[in-house]
């Protein structure tokens, strides 16, 4: 990143790629794509794939590191499988259902999956597979998800609206309408959880969650934004557009 140069892989995804997540405490990172596979790489040698994972029928849709057992990864499809891989062994470990749009762990200590399919969140326990929840509510289907830091809540988005759930009840304790933006992609505030981020079309909108009051509303992008990142190192919020740009924001 000191010089901005792109280390360019030459063993490419054959077809659009849909998630990339870094493992943790590594180089390594993870990218899930269309052509039906899930793709280990090296960031300090990105010239080649260290191995595609291989078994999904559908388009992979996401992927997701555990964060405590670094070699545990999780992938979705669009007909709705989520596969566990061993990454040292590469392998698949286990295959089952309930994700169509998006996986994500829980943060730190990983107990809980979260998945989205559909309209649906469906929260499952990581060691048993056994869904202890379903967060129902949205109209339309769900574009993405986010934890809070210390995974006790979820916020889910789709184009009319954004959900926060509490994984203590259930319940979905806090939403907020888009009055036509067109919700697509959000994140909690790294430096206030109070604060959520929802990239929408071409804007960014922050959320007061407790006072239920969007506080700013910034002309971010000249394209849809469908993916936000946060760095609670650096206090930054990252939002990537389909206008072809990524911009920080602090």
């Amino acid at each position: 990143m000191e010089t901005l140069q792109t280390e360019t892989t030459s063993e490419e995804h054959t077809l659009l790629i849909t998630d990339v997540r870094f493992r943790p405490s590594s180089l390594q990172l993870a990218t899930s794509s269309f052509d039906r596979t899930v793709r280990l790489w090296n960031a300090a040698e990105p010239s080649y794939c260290l191995n595609t994972f291989t078994g999904h029928s559908s388009q992979v849709t996401s992927v997701d590191f555990h964060p405590k057992k670094t070699d545990l990864l999780c992938s979705c499809d669009g007909n709705g499988e989520i596969r566990y891989w061993n990454v040292n062994q590469y392998s698949s470990s286990r295959v089952s259902k309930g994700a169509t749009a998006q996986v994500r762990f829980q943060p730190r200590i990983g107990q809980l999956l979260a998945a989205a399919a559909e309209n649906v969140l469906n929260i499952f326990d990581v060691e048993t597979d056994r869904k202890t929840m379903t967060l129902k509510g949205h109209s339309k289907e769900i574009h993405g998800m986010c934890w809070d830091t210390k995974g006790e809540y979820l916020a889910s988005v789709s184009q009319d609206c954004v959900k926060v759930w509490s994984l203590t009840s259930g319940d979905c304790v806090h939403e907020l309408s888009s009055n036509g933006s067109k919700f697509h992609s959000c994140v909690f505030h790294p430096s206030y959880p109070s604060l959520l981020v929802i990239g929408g079309c071409q804007t960014l909108e922050l959320w007061h969650m407790v006072a239920d009051k969007v506080v700013m509303t910034v002309q971010a992008h000249d394209g849809l934004i469908p993916a936000l990142a946060q760095s609670p190192v650096s206090g930054m919020v990252a939002s990537a557009s389909h206008d072809k740009s990524v911009k920080l924001w602090k």
